[in-house]
């Protein structure tokens, strides 16, 4: 436990010391944000500092040559996918700011970036896990699924890389909320450490800790009025990074019920767009399900603030967190 307090303290630290770089090296290469025009309410925060996930990732680079060894394959992994992922999403912001409007990357193109990584992911992690061993949520025991962890693997990659994304939407959201997953993680990966390799369980705490404290620096500059946003390079390496160390970790069956809310930002999308094109097609004027998804945009047309909903998403994901552990111990 020690050991995993240093590290987080040391990532916190060196988040800390990287952030006036990170704010100097954007200012360099003009990476302001775009407000779309249907967030007209957001229209202040236009010009804000994006693609400040490099202040969370950053100790992730650094740190990562002293944790990970040879006899760490599922870290090493973890590591090089979730930076694969928050490439892609630099990729998307340059492209955004290079063209200056919100256009970056095509969805498809994304979707063929965020699954070509899932996809060598889910093939790595068959190999070192053939049994397909996942724990089952509330039950207390494990289950082998075989082949089928190489699909479910990409589907969870590839679908939490996505749904972390659509919760990037309002000052501290996204960072807020995986914070505490990320918190409760470590909890999941403490108790369950017996299921695992010693080292490979260590060092997976150990990268938790390094992720939580690059996040708890980035949250002094985001939450509201942010002074800098995540961009997509962030919100990629969140999702995939809470992707593959719950997978890893075996918990990879708690992401709809912890991650409840990342749920909630990609269902409320998914029903508003399909709702809308239903009743478009059928009627010639399309209907919405929300004010406007996803579904934390939704309680700001209602008139929540935003520290009013990151204080909602973060509750909720703290007691299902407290609930899950519960049901571990």
């Amino acid at each position: 436990m020690k050991e995993i307090l240093i590290y987080f303290l040391i990532s916190f630290g060196t988040a800390l010391v990287c952030t006036p770089f990170v704010f100097w090296t954007l200012k360099k290469i003009r990476a302001r944000q775009e407000i779309l025009h249907y967030v007209d309410w957001h229209k202040s925060k236009s010009g804000t500092p994006t693609m400040g996930g490099w202040i969370f990732i950053l100790p992730i680079l650094i740190l990562s040559p002293f944790i990970l060894s040879s006899g760490t394959p599922l870290c090493n992994i973890a590591v090089i996918a979730t930076l694969g992922y928050g490439i892609l999403g630099c990729l998307d912001d340059y492209l955004k700011i290079s063209r200056e409007k919100n256009l970056g990357l095509r969805a498809y193109q994304k979707f063929i970036g965020q699954g070509g990584i899932a996809i060598l992911v889910g093939v790595f992690y068959y190999l070192a896990n053939p049994d397909g061993r996942i724990f089952v949520p509330f039950l207390n025991a494990t289950w082998d699924i075989g082949f089928w962890i190489l699909p479910l693997t990409v589907f969870v990659l590839v679908a939490t890389t996505n749904s972390v994304n659509l919760t990037d939407g309002v000052d501290g959201l996204a960072g807020s909320v995986s914070l505490v997953y990320c918190a409760v993680l470590a909890i999941f990966i403490a108790i369950s450490s017996k299921l695992m390799p010693m080292q490979e369980s260590n060092t997976l705490l150990i990268l938790v800790a390094i992720i939580c404290g690059g996040l708890l620096c980035y949250l002094l500059f985001n939450t509201n009025k942010a002074k800098i946003f995540m961009g997509d390079t962030g919100s990629l390496f969140l999702g995939g990074i809470i992707a593959t160390l719950s997978m890893f970790s075996l918990m990879g069956l708690f992401i709809p019920i912890l991650g409840i809310m990342f749920v909630l930002s990609a269902a409320t999308d998914i029903i508003q767009v399909t709702y809308f094109k239903i009743t478009k097609k059928r009627t010639g004027t399309g209907r919405r399900v929300f004010l406007m998804a996803p579904f934390h945009h939704h309680l700001e047309k209602k008139g929540w603030t935003e520290a009013r909903i990151v204080a909602l998403y973060c509750t909720v994901t703290i007691l299902l967190g407290i609930v899950c552990v519960i049901t571990l111990v």
